[in-house]
């Protein structure tokens, strides 16, 4: 075997390494070239700590992901899509909130369901939001005594 043979050989299989990681890590993420399921809208007071691509849950589970969100220079609110699987039927008197995964975890976007016998249809609006609460204006507040009258 030459040389440039052995080099051609480790070089193949350096790039099928790299293709089965890089197979591996788009399926234990879930990402998908194409969405499917219908969009929610919802208005947030403060989106801290979400972004596009944030994950939207439902007792903990993930049922779809944040896709959009724009300041509405009305209302000084985040306008926010979100995309949720096909196959899940969220009631039509859900709540919609930023929540926290811990004290040093990052933020999600939590539904938390009703018990309407209706279920939201693609492009409806979630009414009943709650943004980020800030763990640093809480403590703040604390520490000040801000709660005490």
């Amino acid at each position: 075997m030459s040389h440039s043979t052995t080099e051609v050989i480790v070089g193949g299989g350096v790039l099928a390494a790299a293709l089965a990681f890089g197979l591996y890590a788009v399926q234990s993420t879930g990402f998908q070239l194409q969405s499917t399921g219908y969009e929610l809208s919802a208005s947030f007071r403060s989106l801290e700590g979400v972004n596009v691509g944030t994950d939207v849950r439902l007792a903990g589970v993930k049922v779809g992901t944040v896709t959009d969100i724009t300041l509405n220079p009305d209302t000084y609110r985040a306008d926010t899509v979100v995309q949720i699987r096909d196959g899940i039927l969220i009631p039509d008197d859900s709540a919609i909130v930023v929540a926290s995964e811990g004290l040093l975890g990052g933020n999600f976007v939590e539904i938390s369901p009703g018990g309407s016998p209706f279920y939201y249809e693609a492009g409806d609006e979630v009414l009943d939001t709650q943004g980020a609460v800030s763990l640093i204006s809480l403590l703040l507040k604390f520490v000040s005594g801000g709660g005490e009258e």
